[in-house]
């Protein structure tokens, strides 16, 4: 019995050796990669985060590209509350005059592409938000343009057309609901404008 019971510990311990060697010289990386990858950041082993190609010279790495914002022409489908077309009295933003609808949506997208690059939203209160979208990232992107109607206050707070500070709500890590309080400044009544 205590023959069987030996041999079948020295079976096991020799096939447990033969799993981890074998398994381990699978996820092994060569000694070059495994040594780049291993060492802190210098100067040599940093990618930046964003090149510029020149003339007869080949780009590694994709420009980082950020989507156009929504112009008057485009359609405002995502604005879940509020009225279905701007009423004529409503402020404009923008150089090219963009409704509250237009703006609220550019800020949503703002949003979006931020967490599309970042593998989340951005977090904080309106100032730390905007500031985050407005290029204090690790990649220093800017997602705010004067094109997209957005407009920043004195505390650095993004705000809608009226002057009011959006609301950002987060969903989840990878969702957030961006609030206006409308014509009457106050938040959650029923002008209130949302995009999700």
């Amino acid at each position: 019995m205590r023959r069987w019971l030996a041999a079948i510990l020295v079976l096991c311990a020799g096939a447990g050796i033969c799993f981890y060697l074998f398994f381990r010289s699978g996820n092994q990386k060569p000694a070059e990669e495994q040594k780049s990858a291993d060492a802190p950041p210098t100067a040599t082993n940093i990618t930046p985060p964003i090149k510029v190609a020149r003339a007869a010279s080949v780009q590694t790495n994709p420009p980082v590209q950020i989507a156009a914002p929504i112009t008057a022409e485009t359609n405002a489908s995502s604005i879940a509350a509020g009225p279905k077309s701007t009423p004529a009295n409503w402020p404009r933003s923008g150089p090219q005059g963009l409704g509250p609808d237009i703006v609220l949506r550019n800020a949503r997208a703002a949003v979006t592409q931020y967490g599309s690059m970042f593998h989340g939203n951005p977090v904080g209160n309106n100032a730390e938000i905007t500031s985050s979208l407005n290029g204090s990232n690790p990649k220093q992107v800017k997602f705010i343009g004067a094109e997209s109607g957005l407009q920043i206050n004195d505390q650095g707070e993004l705000v809608d057309p009226w002057g009011t500070p959006f609301f950002f709500h987060q969903r989840s890590a990878k969702e957030m609901e961006v609030r206006s309080a409308g014509p009457d400044k106050i938040m959650w009544t029923a002008d209130d404008l949302v995009a999700r």
